[in-house]
């Protein structure tokens, strides 16, 4: 089994101090296989937040794959936004805009969606496409392929379209010609699990498209702050959510989804049969089991 902590939307100069301890703390405790880190790990992209934002990584377990979002290109600075949009989040973060790691379980690709042209939205081009293809499709249908990007391929119900990658059709295709499994992004700061059968129709391919709110920052927009824990061994993925509860100074499961990969791509377990699915060792319990 392999376990994956799924953060998003830091937004380093407009954090909640208070949870940053127990956000390194929880996934100490959980001893992720990978920490992905779904971009805006900024708010306006300068250098003392990089700094901070930094010294919060370096404090996670590794590897990690972390992508930028559009909070991480400068926003005022009109010469730096066009000019040189990524440099410090390069100088500070990483410079490796398509992170990929990979053992016999999973495969994990980061792509960088955020772009100097726009203030809020994202795209994936031709070569980013391109990129998928090379690295994803020469693995096994058994290994779990995971796409890691800021903005997201899917909705939750009452968002705009416009939120949604540009160029997402396209993608999507290329992602289901290599059996994508997980489609991991931020930018809503709303917690969201989806099959993205329900808006791309593409014969046989039928992946998880999973949002992470917030983890860190006082803009939770309605939600409380949040994070995501992914349990993936084939066929079988569990779907954590862990929600700040105040009076328990605490981050606490607030939902447990199972899926099982079928001919017809991922799909949800009922909740009587999630007992017997087994993600770790024989002699261990599942996820959730008391």
């Amino acid at each position: 089994m392999r376990t994956i902590v799924h953060l998003s939307d830091l937004h380093f100069g407009r954090i909640d101090e208070a949870l940053l301890e127990p956000v390194i703390t929880t996934i100490a405790e959980i001893k992720p296989d990978v920490v992905v880190v779904s971009g805006d790990l900024t708010q306006r992209a300068r250098s003392q937040q990089f700094k901070e934002a930094r010294a919060f990584l370096d404090k996670l377990p590794s590897p990690q794959i972390i992508v930028p979002g559009n909070h991480d290109v400068p926003l005022h600075n009109v010469f730096a936004r066009f000019v040189q949009p990524l440099d410090k989040y390069k100088e500070f973060i990483t410079d490796d805009l398509e992170p990929f790691h990979a053992d016999e379980e999973i495969a994990i690709l980061g792509i960088n969606t955020a772009r100097s042209m726009t203030i809020k939205d994202g795209r994936v081009n031709e070569a980013q496409i391109a990129a998928i293809r090379e690295r994803l499709c020469p693995f096994p249908d058994q290994t779990v392929k995971i796409i890691v990007t800021h903005h997201p391929f899917d909705l939750p119900e009452g968002h705009h379209e416009r939120d949604l990658v540009d160029r997402a059709q396209k993608a999507m295709e290329a992602i289901a010609k290599c059996g994508a499994d997980v489609l991991l992004a931020g930018h809503l700061h709303v917690s969201h699990t989806a099959h993205s059968s329900a808006r791309y129709k593409i014969a046989g391919h039928n992946a998880l498209v999973v949002s992470a709110g917030t983890a860190t920052s006082t803009r939770g927009r309605g939600e409380t702050n949040s994070f995501n824990v992914l349990r993936v061994k084939h066929p079988f993925i569990n779907v954590e959510r862990l929600s700040w509860q105040p009076e328990r100074t605490a981050f606490i499961t607030s939902s447990s989804e199972h899926f099982r990969h079928s001919p017809d791509g991922w799909t949800r377990v009922p909740d009587e049969m999630a007992a017997d699915i087994v993600y770790r060792d024989e002699n261990e319990a599942p996820p959730g089991s008391p």
